[in-house]
């Protein structure tokens, strides 16, 4: 027991924060499924997927191009989808787990803090 925990604190762990955006939401959901999955099975401690408010985009244009006839208005909406998950775990092991096939049109930043 105590030399785990002896080989625990020599190796030097980093609380990891792996920010996912998109604007898909169930590409986006697989993409934190296999993350958690591929960290679970390294044995890792996981916190997350931590769920962020989504950002909702408006425009409202004019149907018309020339500017004649009834007013008739267009509106578009984008919402863009946001997920955190941290992790406790050496800097070698996130690189393994952050190499698995992302879907396309997730966006994925990777910040690292020693603790």
């Amino acid at each position: 027991w105590y030399q785990r925990r002896v080989r625990e604190a020599v190796v030097s762990t980093q609380s990891t924060g792996i920010t996912l955006t998109s604007r898909n939401l169930k590409s986006l959901e697989k993409v934190c499924t296999d993350l958690i999955m591929g960290a679970k099975q390294k044995e890792l401690h996981v916190t997350g997927p931590v769920r962020l408010p989504n950002k909702n985009l408006k425009i409202t244009t004019r149907k018309t191009p020339c500017g004649e006839g009834s007013k008739t208005w267009d509106r578009f909406e984008m919402k863009i989808h946001k997920r955190v998950i941290d992790l406790k775990s050496p800097s070698e092991t996130v690189k393994q787990i952050t190499s698995i096939s992302i879907e396309p049109g997730v966006e994925v930043e990777v910040t690292i803090a020693d603790s």
